[in-house]
């Protein structure tokens, strides 16, 4: 293990304590910690999983290639987080407030990275309505927020884990042919 590359500067502190501080409030203090609950990698397995075995032809192309997706991303996320080993801010901050137990590096956030995965492979893939796009927006960054929130996440790691979600999506979406290939090769079509 690496010492840390990097400590969150101290804009990302003030931010971090603006959400998980002086936004407190009874609502979010119940929320935010089921929001925390479902978007995790295997959130988002489970949920293309379904599409798989509801859904026609192209939502299966597409759950097939964001599972693939995924399952890259968990692996890239947990190399970073060994390599980096950013602590997480109720290691190193005082006054925090902590809503969920958690333990490992914070840097970057697993949730972020998972969820703009999900939010990307399927916003080009099949996701046509712009409205349906905008709710899994928000819902995604209800998820992101509610990491901060929860005392486990700076700003900086959602923010940079959404990013990385983003790129990984997209390297994988660039192979979506040969997966839907090799797809079609396991199941002899």
């Amino acid at each position: 293990m690496l010492e840390p590359m990097f400590i969150s500067n101290s804009t990302d502190i003030q931010f971090f304590y603006l959400i998980n501080v002086n936004m407190q409030n009874p609502i979010f203090d119940f929320i935010m910690p089921l929001m925390s609950e479902i978007g995790y990698f295997i959130f988002w397995v489970v949920i293309s999983i379904i599409i798989f075995i509801f859904g026609g032809e192209r939502e299966r192309n597409a759950s097939l290639v964001c599972i693939t997706a995924l399952i890259g991303g968990f692996f890239i996320t947990d190399f970073l987080k060994l390599v980096v080993a950013v602590p997480r801010p109720y290691e190193v901050l005082e006054g925090v407030r902590v809503l969920v137990s958690i333990n490992g590096y914070s840097w970057p956030s697993g949730h972020s990275v998972a969820s703009f995965i999900a939010l990307t492979v399927y916003g080009l893939t099949i996701i046509r309505k712009k409205s349906v796009f905008i709710y899994f927006f928000i819902f995604v960054v209800i998820i992101m927020f509610s990491r901060v929130y929860n005392g486990v996440h700076y700003p900086s790691d959602v923010i940079s884990g959404a990013l990385i979600g983003i790129f990984i999506a997209l390297v994988f979406l660039r192979y979506e042919n040969d997966i839907i290939k090799l797809k079609n090769k396991l199941m002899n079509k």
